[in-house]
């Protein structure tokens, strides 16, 4: 949906900074999470994981100025936000099991 989205951007300059960010940002999610899915131990889960909620987060971000500057259909934006902050939900309560289960463990 984000590459779709940059797809349909205006073509300002600002604008073109934007959807340069959302698009590195977004597409970020799915190929740093494609890593935690190959992660070695649960200390490098977390620290994959952590980079994954820091890139949805800041594709979020580049979401909420897209919608105050009306660049896009606000439903379509309000999808994207909605699914990110779901998928941002997951991944937190993920890495807090893990965590979790780390400290238990040191007990």
């Amino acid at each position: 949906m984000i590459i779709d989205l940059v797809e349909v951007l205006p073509n300002t300059i600002s604008c073109r900074v934007i959807a340069n960010q959302i698009a590195k940002s977004g597409t970020s999610v799915g190929a740093n999470y494609r890593a935690v899915c190959r992660a070695k131990s649960d200390r490098e889960f977390v620290a994959k994981m952590t980079i994954v909620i820091e890139e949805a987060d800041e594709t979020l971000f580049w979401i909420e100025i897209i919608q105050e500057k009306k660049w896009a259909d606000y439903d379509t934006l309000n999808l994207i936000w909605k699914e990110g902050n779901e998928l941002t939900a997951i991944f937190v309560a993920t890495i807090k099991k893990v965590k979790t289960r780390l400290n238990d463990s040191k007990s």
